[in-house]
C-alpha cells in the first residue's frame, strides 16, 4: 500500500482529537477513532495538526498523542506528528520529544504569525529538520500562516537528506508539477476537494480532514490510481464531494468534523477548544443539508445520523494547568 521509499504512508489521516463534554482530551475516544481509521484503510495518522487542535493542546498532550497512536497503530500505520510552532527552539524542543516517543515522522508547519522572510523560513526548516532523524514533511499552508514556500525556498530545502515531503495547501498545481520535476520530494494533497488533482500529476498521498468521517474512499481512490484506473478514482471523488462540501466548507475542519463523528455515534462529545466553537444552528443546518446528499460512501451511513446541536454548541477550556508550552 506505501510507494518504495515512501516512510510515511499515502492515505494519512489528519487526526481530530477527541474531548470530553469539558474539554479534556478523551483518551479512550482517541484510541477508538484512531483503531477505525486505520481499520478503514488509513496507512499514516497526522497527530497533533491543524485538524487535531495543536494551538490548543499542551506540549504533555502532544507527546502523549504519538505515544497512544503508536500503541493503537501497533505497526499498521505511520504515526506523523505535526503542528510544531512558530518559535524554532520550541518546535526543536518538540520534535525531539515526538522521536522520543516514537513518532515515525515530522510534519513541520511553515512559522505562523512571525511572517518571517524565506530566508527565516529556510533556516527554520533547516534546524528543526536536523534536529531529529526522522523523516520530514514540509507544510505548506500560506492561509493559515501568512507566507508561502516559495518554489525557490522548496527547491533548496529539498537538498536536505531529512526532508522528504511537502504537504500542499497553496494549491498551485503548476508549482506542484514543476517541484516533482525538478526533486525527488514526494507531495500529499493538503485540500480534500483536490486529492484526485493532486495525485493525477503525481502527487504521492493525501493528509486529509474528510478521512476521519470516511477514509475507506480515499484508500479506494489512491489505490485506483496507483493501478491507473481514472475512471475507477473519478467515481470515487464524485461520491465523496457532498461530504468534502460538508466538512470544509461552512465551519472549520475540526468543528464539522467532531460534530459529524459525534452525530454518527463515533465520538462521545462533538466539544472543541476555544477560541473553536461549535457550529451555530444555521451553519449545523448548512452540513446537514450537504450530508443529505452524500450516497453510496463507503465506509458510513448516515441513515442513523443523530446530530445533537445543543452538546456541539461553544467552546470548551481545557482542564489543565500553565500553558501549552
Amino acid at each position: 500500500m506505501t510507494h518504495s521509499g515512501n516512510p510515511f504512508g499515502q492515505v494519512l489521516v489528519a487526526l481530530v482529537t477527541p474531548m470530553t463534554a469539558d474539554g479534556e482530551v478523551d483518551w479512550p475516544a482517541v484510541e477508538k477513532h484512531i483503531d477505525d481509521v486505520i481499520t478503514a484503510g488509513a496507512d499514516g495518522i497526522v497527530v497533533t495538526g491543524t485538524t487535531g487542535e495543536t494551538s490548543t493542546l499542551t506540549d504533555a498532550e502532544k507527546i502523549r498523542l504519538v505515544e497512544v497512536g503508536k500503541d493503537v497503530a501497533a505497526g499498521r500505520a505511520k504515526i506523523i506528528t505535526g503542528g510544531g510552532s512558530n518559535e524554532t527552539a520550541h518546535a526543536i524542543e518538540l520534535y525531539k520529544a515526538s522521536e522520543k516517543a516514537g513518532a515515525d515522522g515530522n510534519m513541520i508547519v511553515t512559522p505562523y504569525y512571525n511572517k518571517p522572510t524565506q530566508a527565516g523560513i529556510l533556516t527554520h526548516f533547516r534546524l528543526v529538520a536536523d534536529a531529529t532523524d526522522l523523516p520530514v514533511i514540509l507544510y505548506d499552508i500560506p492561509g493559515r500562516t501568512g507566507v508561502p514556500i516559495r518554489y525557490e525556498t522548496i527547491l533548496r530545502l529539498a537538498k536536505h537528506p531529512n526532508i522528504l515531503a511537502v504537504k500542499d495547501a497553496k494549491g498551485d498545481f503548476s508549482e506542484v508539477s514543476r517541484v516533482l520535476n525538478q526533486t525527488d520530494l514526494m507531495y500529499f494533497s493538503g485540500d480534500d476537494a483536490n486529492v484526485l488533482p493532486h495525485l493525477a500529476i503525481g502527487a504521492a498521498g493525501l493528509i486529509g480532514v474528510t478521512a476521519n468521517v470516511a477514509a475507506q474512499p480515499y484508500r479506494v481512490i489512491v489505490d485506483a490510481v496507483n493501478r491507473g484506473d481514472l475512471k475507477a478514482a473519478t467515481a470515487a471523488h464524485m461520491q465523496l464531494e457532498p461530504l468534502v462540501r460538508a466538512v470544509m466548507t461552512h465551519v472549520p475542519g475540526t468543528v464539522s468534523v467532531k460534530y459529524i463523528l459525534h452525530g454518527l455515534g463515533r465520538i462521545g462529545s462533538p466539544r472543541v477548544r476555544l477560541p473553536l466553537v461549535g457550529p451555530e444552528e444555521w451553519e449545523a443546518a448548512k452540513i446537514e443539508d450537504e450530508l443529505a446528499l452524500v450516497r453510496d460512501v463507503p465506509g458510513v451511513d448516515f441513515s442513523n445520523f443523530r446530530p445533537d446541536r445543543n452538546a456541539a454548541a461553544g467552546g470548551a477550556l481545557p482542564k489543565v494547568s500553565g500553558t501549552t508550552r
